[in-house]
Order: structure tokens, then C-alpha cells, then sequence
């Protein structure tokens, strides 16, 4: 990434979330190894699908047991209550009877990041990791999350006193990050709300804006910049190391590319996304990895709702 960029030369590259296996393509573009679609810009053919649905296929999830999800929280509170962390992303993958191959759905989600490693996964993401370009460093850490359907759905979630403690303590984990690989970091925009149309209506995520200032040839430096921030702070927690040890006892499997990130360079800007909204083919079984945010005032009943009503399709299924 370093020397790509160093050379203003366009590609694609992805990492799993344990930064143990990743990607890099060259010229991404002309090929068709692996698609994908970063802020409108993308290498799937024109003749893709529409947005629609097909009749008679099967999305069906099978959630993890109540009990089984309490057992992993309960360790999450524990690291909490001792003060390992302050906030804590746990994640669980909840199986699917379904009939859509990897590659349907890819062709008819909408959403700004898409990507497809065939036989592997597929990833529909709202969520940006970072945007490089002009001189600047962006970052959007999106943390709440409500139907849209909920009456005055936007004051409730935005007046929501544990959703707006976990916002806080995200921007404030990716100030830091920020700062460790840019200058004069601030907060431009603070809280506001993003609309996503799924499978069954409408949500509202709110979302941050976080920037910073790069000095120098910054391009030569894509590579440091981005694998300084990772993981990802939205997906992790804060502060980092201890976090990820609790995440790590209480998911007890690793995550792969699930809350990874992915990106593209054009020769002159990067945008990238943490790769969230994710369904991925292992052993022959579909699963459909989701989480959410925990603080020390989390209901663990309602942190189980949200992590399944977070399954779903970026289309009319």
C-alpha cells in the first residue's frame, strides 16, 4: 500500500479483523476476482441486477440461543465491572436456512461499500473506516441504532442516555486513533442521523465525522496510516489491548474478515469501510455476523434484540 501509493497507482486491498490474513490487488478495476463498490466507484459490471427480490426465495435466520448470547455478555460485563474497558463490541454469528447464493445477494444490495470474495463472504456495509485525500484524514464511527418505524424514532434515539454514552466514548477512541497518525484532530460534525433502507423498511444509525491533517508525502504512507488504526475502534472498543483480550474470551472463535476493513485508492484518494453487515459460507452453512456496543449500563434482553434485528437484507426479500 505504501509504495502503491508512493506511486499514485490505483488499488484494492482488505484485512480481517485479528490481522492475520488480508488482500492487495493491483489495477482493481480490470479484474473480476474479487467485486466490490467503494463510493461509487466499483468493477461490477453494468448489467447487474436490480434492487428487487426473487419470489420464492428463503432468508431465514436461526438465532444463537438467549442463554448462549447472556453467557458471552455476562463475561463482557465482568471485564467491564473490573474496568478493562469502558466499552466493548460483542458479536455473534447467527446461522441462515437460505436460499440466496453470496453473489445474489451482492448484485442486488444496496449500500456505499460492497464486496464479494466468491465462495467466502459477502459484505454490504454503511459504515466508512477512514477517507484519505486532500491533505486530510476522515473517520465516521457509526454507533446507535433504531427502526425508523418507532414513533419520533430520531429524538429517541438521539436522547437515548446509553446510546449517547457509547457514542461519546467512540468519537472520543477515534480522536485517539486519529491523533496517533495525524495533526490537529477535531470533531466536525457530532451525532447526526443516517437513514438505511433494509429488507424490512427503514433505520436510523447516527453517526460522527472526525478529521485530522496529513503532512508531507501522506501517500507514501497509506499502508502505516491505515494499520495504525486497526482494528477498528467501532468495532472493538475502548481502550484497545484489554478490550480485545474480553472480546477474544467471550466470542471464543476469531472473526476473520468480519469487522475488518476494506478499501480502495484511485491514485490520489482512499476510501475505506469496516466490514460490518456480513454474511459468510463455512463449512456449508451461511452465517450472518452482527454486534453491538456494551457499557456498563447495557440490558442484556435488549443487546440480544439488537444484535438480530440487525440481520437482515439490503433489499426487498
Amino acid at each position: 500500500m505504501n509504495e502503491a501509493g508512493a506511486r499514485r497507482e490505483p488499488f484494492l486491498f482488505g484485512v480481517d479483523f485479528e490481522l492475520s490474513e488480508g488482500f492487495f490487488i493491483a489495477d482493481p478495476l480490470n479484474q473480476q476476482e474479487i467485486l466490490f463498490e467503494a463510493g461509487g466507484v466499483t468493477n461490477v459490471p453494468r448489467q447487474e441486477c436490480t434492487g428487487e427480490g426473487l419470489p420464492g426465495k428463503v432468508f431465514c435466520p436461526l438465532p444463537v440461543d438467549y442463554e448462549v448470547y447472556r453467557g458471552k455478555f455476562d463475561t463482557v460485563r465482568q471485564g467491564l465491572a473490573r474496568g478493562d474497558s469502558f466499552l466493548l463490541n460483542l458479536t455473534v454469528a447467527t446461522e441462515l436456512e437460505m436460499s440466496w447464493t453470496l453473489e445474489e445477494i451482492f448484485h442486488r444490495a444496496r449500500s456505499p461499500y460492497r464486496l464479494l470474495v466468491p465462495g467466502r463472504f459477502v459484505c454490504f456495509s454503511p459504515e466508512i473506516f477512514v477517507r484519505v485525500g486532500n491533505g486530510e484524514i476522515s473517520s465516521f464511527p457509526m454507533k446507535g441504532t433504531i427502526d425508523a418505524s418507532v414513533p419520533d424514532a430520531e429524538r429517541v434515539i438521539l436522547e437515548d442516555y446509553k446510546e449517547r454514552s457509547e457514542h461519546n466514548t467512540i468519537v472520543d477512541l477515534i480522536r485517539n486513533d486519529l491523533n496517533r497518525v495525524s495533526e490537529r484532530v477535531d470533531v466536525r460534525r457530532f451525532r447526526y442521523i443516517d437513514r438505511l433502507r433494509v429488507s424490512r423498511g427503514e433505520i436510523l444509525q447516527v453517526s460522527s465525522e472526525v478529521v485530522g491533517r496529513l503532512a508531507g508525502d501522506y501517500k507514501s504512507r497509506l499502508g502505516d496510516i491505515v494499520f495504525g488504526m486497526l482494528p477498528a475502534g467501532s468495532i472493538s472498543g475502548a481502550p484497545k489491548p484489554s478490550t480485545l483480550d474480553i472480546i477474544s474470551r467471550a466470542e471464543r472463535e476469531p472473526r476473520g474478515f468480519y469487522t475488518g476493513v476494506f478499501g480502495y485508492f484511485d491514485g490520489e484518494r482512499l476510501d475505506s469501510a469496516v466490514m460490518i453487515r456480513y454474511i459468510e459460507r463455512r463449512d456449508g452453512r451461511y452465517y450472518f455476523r452482527s454486534g453491538g456496543g456494551i457499557t456498563i449500563n447495557s440490558d442484556c434482553r435488549s443487546e440480544y434484540e439488537e444484535v438480530l434485528a440487525k440481520v437482515y437484507l439490503p433489499f426487498k426479500s
